[in-house]
């Protein structure tokens, strides 16, 4: 079963090797390479069955045959969000393998300055990693190798990260609402809150939310930003992404399993005031998820009856009524009058999204 598991992983077969471990599967049993479903789950990205290989027990500095860590094989590949995880496991940061190197020398002199790359050596900042270690083949620290190959986004990061960081909380709240993701990630490494708040009960990642700042967003998620942390107006960032419509937000949240159900201040879930603005995209991806899109909210509206009520008839607009429609929006509820959205739809003079309801039996 030990070796059925190695295969498993390396096939990223989740329910083979979920099965294999019930059955006693051993998530620490290393193969004569010094390979196991834990560590290949980590070199290869494969965050679920790094997951299920955590909560069955994987010993977090366990080595591979270079006596590395899951984080130093994670952080050559760019896997940011492994990445995370491992630090909020608990994992040695700082740990030098046989090549001489940690995971941030790995993550410089083996990675390139792309965005993966990038949002990795944030996130191995943020969690503390000793930016001084000097690599044991050259004696070079990782901000000389950046700054060797032109790396000028890790530059920034690990030149930012070895400022002083005064107040790391209201750093951290500015630099996410600014968008300035090596501020937010010295601001952690200065000992800031991952869940301040600013006046308004706001977390760093709301606000990130709040302003499309993908980059700090994703630096706040992988570090285990909550998802659905209310503020004092009944907001969360997964609520938040309705509003702003951004699919690549939507995207990052939904990696880390929010709260469909929670209700804004007007008891609507997210999808309502997505399908009001007219947020194509957003409606599309997300009424693909487990969200309710029959939800009625405090007015008496579903996203449905708000699409047509509250939008303008428009191709935005008629993308988002078919969308609704293709996943199970009933078009038989109707507003507290009485009205259905096909009524309103003909009394606004929508007469292309009055169509596409009768085509879905309206």
């Amino acid at each position: 079963m030990n070796e059925q598991l190695i295969k498993a992983a390396w096939d990223n077969d989740l329910a083979r090797a979920r099965q294999l471990i019930t059955d006693g599967a051993d998530v620490n049993y290393q193969d004569d390479t010094q390979q196991s479903a834990y560590l290949i789950a980590a070199s290869e990205g494969y965050v679920d069955l790094l997951d299920l290989t955590l909560r069955n027990g994987a010993e977090i500095n366990a080595k591979d045959s270079y006596n590395g860590t899951a984080l130093i094989r994670a952080a050559e590949r760019g896997h940011a969000d492994i990445v995370g995880r491992l630090v909020q496991a608990g994992i040695d940061l700082d740990h030098v393998n046989n090549l001489g190197w940690t995971a941030l020398h790995e993550a410089v002199v083996l990675g390139d300055d792309g965005p993966d790359a990038a949002d990795t050596v944030r996130v191995l900042v943020a969690a503390g990693v000793d930016i001084s270690i000097k690599a044991g083949r050259d004696g070079k620290t990782a901000l000389q190798h950046a700054e060797e190959r032109g790396f000028d986004a890790i530059v920034s990061t690990l030149r930012t990260a070895s400022e002083r960081v005064a107040d790391g909380d209201a750093q951290l709240l500015r630099a996410a609402s600014a968008g300035n993701a090596d501020a937010a990630a010295a601001a952690l490494r200065g000992g800031a809150d991952l869940e301040a708040r600013d006046g308004n009960r706001r977390t760093p990642l709301l606000l990130a939310v709040t302003d499309d700042h993908l980059e700090t967003a994703r630096l706040l998620v992988f570090l285990g930003a909550d998802p659905d942390a209310l503020d004092g107006q009944h907001d969360t960032p997964w609520l938040v992404t309705g509003v702003t419509g951004s699919v690549p937000m939507a995207e990052l949240l939904l990696s880390v399993d929010p709260d469909l159900t929670v209700r804004n201040r007007y008891g609507g879930v997210s999808i309502i005031p997505a399908s009001e603005r007219g947020h194509a995209d957003y409606v599309e991806r997300v009424a693909r998820t487990e969200i309710d899109v029959n939800h009625i909210n405090d007015l008496g509206w579903t996203a449905l009856l708000e699409a047509v009520i509250l939008g303008e008839g428009s191709d935005r607009w008629q993308r988002v009524v078919r969308s609704l429609l293709e996943n199970g929006a009933d078009p038989s509820i109707a507003d507290r009058d009485g009205v259905t959205p096909l009524e309103h739809a003909r009394s606004r003079g929508f007469t292309e999204i009055a169509r596409i309801i009768e085509q879905h039996g309206g």
